[in-house]
């Protein structure tokens, strides 16, 4: 990549050709996105929260991209079926449908939903294209999700046998199947810049929610000006969109949808290691387990066969 007048950005190139990290930073983002999620739930209103942050994580990208989207428009304009549904999918669907399920059920549950994405992703990359998953990549994926399931259920498998699961469970599952065929599509979308691909989508999104944010409004759940609803809006549009999104494509273009899928396992890890820092939980084995299962099963799944 160049900047917009051609100067080289050789640190950025390298930082974006670095899979490990294109994988690190969407589930470190994520993680903090869904504690706000669930936080939030009651307080600020689900629609309104999902548009607002593709609305202005568009407006926040617009300067940077405007350059870009000149010159990508007509391959845009051209390709706007695959953009539409993209854009609907991993944008307009997903969160909306997340956080309509996070004021119904417990975060446990919408954490252990979403493990399932590495898995449907695989399944929707087979069903969509017919892609092949070797015997150590599924050996990989199944590592990875035992890892997030003892970190989920804090080492006690009888945590997920007592699960209960009710209508927002529902809904997270809708969002969890809509982002894994965003993620195995990510293959058909147009040879354009990642700004111009990232507020092509952005502006999808918020354009197809916001008769159900007006909606929303009406029915007398507007979106309140506190310092949480403000706060939820900047940390949702700059780190769970612009960044986490711009990083998840990247780590999809490098290695294939279904190896940047088992990032989303590294939510609970996220999760963990934040708890521990920010609200003094303390460290157990089982969260050594669960990462050391965790990172085996991606370094599993990423081994390229030899030549």
């Amino acid at each position: 990549m160049a900047h917009a007048n051609g100067a080289p950005r050789g640190l950025v190139d390298r930082l974006f050709d670095q899979l490990w990290l294109m994988m690190i930073m969407p589930p470190l983002f994520w993680a903090g996105n869904a504690v706000i999620g669930r936080a939030a739930a009651g307080v600020v209103p689900p629609v309104g929260l999902a548009f607002w942050r593709w609305f202005v994580g568009a407006l926040i990208v617009l300067p940077f991209a405007w350059p870009h989207l000149r010159a990508d428009a007509r391959t845009l304009a051209a390709r706007w079926r695959i953009v539409l549904v993209l854009g609907a999918l991993g944008i307009g669907v997903f969160n909306t449908f997340l956080y309509l399920g996070l004021r119904t059920t417990t975060a446990i549950n919408g954490v252990m939903i979403q493990s399932a994405m590495p898995v449907l992703i695989v399944l929707m990359s087979l069903a969509l294209f017919r892609d092949r998953v070797t015997a150590l990549q599924g050996l990989g994926i199944l590592v990875s999700l035992a890892g997030a399931a003892t970190l989920i259920a804090h080492g006690d498998p009888g945590v997920l046998l007592r699960l209960e699961f009710n209508g927002g469970d529902l809904w997270i599952f809708v969002a969890v199947v809509c982002y894994a065929a965003y993620t195995a599509l990510l293959r058909r979308r147009p040879a354009v810049h990642p700004l111009s691909f990232v507020v092509a989508t952005f502006l999808v999104g918020a354009a197809l929610l916001l008769p159900f944010y007006l909606w929303e409004t009406a029915s007398g759940f507007p979106m309140p000006l506190s310092p949480q609803a403000l706060g939820s809006i900047a940390y949702t549009a700059v780190c769970a969109s612009i960044l986490a999104y711009l990083c998840f494509n990247r780590a999809v273009a490098l290695a294939g949808a279904n190896v940047a899928g088992l990032s989303i396992h590294l939510v609970p890890v996220f999760g963990s290691l934040l708890a521990m820092l920010l609200l003094g939980e303390q460290p157990h084995l089982y969260h050594a387990v669960g990462i050391a299962l965790i990172a085996a099963g991606i370094v599993l799944a990423s081994r390229k066969k030899p030549a």
